[in-house]
């Protein structure tokens, strides 16, 4: 069994959880292209087989959420997990429609971000969260982060709670975002809840549930790599060439740079790299 499914994880498990399930189901190593906090839900890419060997091709794309921001709470993790650090009085006019629209539009871009305390981020060897549970200082270095689409969805004034969805790239922390959304508003706030709906191409409705996952199940849902690649363009090779490819032979192809399907009497061989006119092995199956 060798590709991708998505898993559209429950609220509470860690990625390692899903992944682990996964691998005593299938029997077969397991990967995944990016965690998720075990307080969000959504869209977990799992590499299965010789589909761990994509994870160089997935692991910079953009992804997608909807997010629920609490207004006035700060808290120590950024999120609902961590204590209330600092508590804030919410004016009606923060959670004006337009205003929040206005805000929010604020973010769209190239911009820097600082990432939260609580995060997997070394500095000098050791994770921010390391610091942050012994309660020492740390220098966080700002990110670049993109934001490609941003907008509300729903606002409750009563709660102070704001629904958005969100379009990001690679690297950005929701939390912080939160935060800064915040602080734009004149207030604090906190990242109340999370669900990614979108990593990718991934998107939450070719997703799994949890309670659903089976060998049937991930046997019928399995994205395989052929299909993960399928926009490529393809190579056909003889027999002969075939057996040089296979063997690790660079093959010379009048071909520009970039990354080929391979195929042999019409059957799917892998993918293929050629560099400088030169066609080697990559994935083979």
């Amino acid at each position: 069994m060798n590709g991708i499914i998505i898993v559209n994880k429950s609220k509470g498990y860690t990625s390692h959880d899903i992944v682990a399930k996964v691998k005593k189901i299938t029997g077969e190593k397991v990967g995944h292209t990016g965690t998720l906090d075990p307080l969000a839900t959504g869209v977990l890419p799992l590499l299965i087989g010789k589909g761990t060997l994509c994870s160089k091709y997935l692991m910079n794309h953009d992804k997608a959420y909807k997010v629920v921001l609490k207004l006035g709470i700060r808290k120590s993790t950024g999120d609902e997990e961590g204590d209330i650090i600092q508590e804030d009085v919410v004016d009606e006019g923060i959670l004006d429609e337009n205003n929040v629209k206005t805000v929010l539009e604020r973010f769209l871009g190239e911009q820097e971000q600082i990432p939260p305390i609580y995060s997997a981020i070394k500095v000098e060897g050791k994770k921010l969260y390391e610091y942050a549970r012994k309660g020492q200082q740390v220098e966080i270095k700002p990110r670049k982060i993109t934001i490609y689409d941003i907008k509300s969805l729903k606002i409750n004034k009563e709660s102070s709670e704001i629904q958005f969805e969100v379009s990001c790239s690679k690297g950005t922390y929701i939390r912080s975002l939160c935060e800064d959304i915040a602080k734009k508003m004149g207030t604090v706030g906190y990242m109340k809840e999370l669900q990614r709906t979108r990593v990718g191409t991934f998107t939450i409705e070719q997703s799994i549930l949890m309670e659903d996952l089976t060998k049937e199940t991930i046997e019928r849902h399995i994205i395989t790599i052929e299909n993960l690649f399928k926009d490529l363009e393809d190579i056909e090779l003889n027999e002969r060439k075939l057996q040089l490819f296979l063997n690790g032979v660079k093959l010379s192809l009048d071909l520009e740079d970039g990354i080929y399907n391979i195929y042999s009497n019409q059957q799917f061989v892998g993918i293929g790299v050629v560099k400088d006119k030169l066609l080697k092995r990559d994935i083979v199956l």
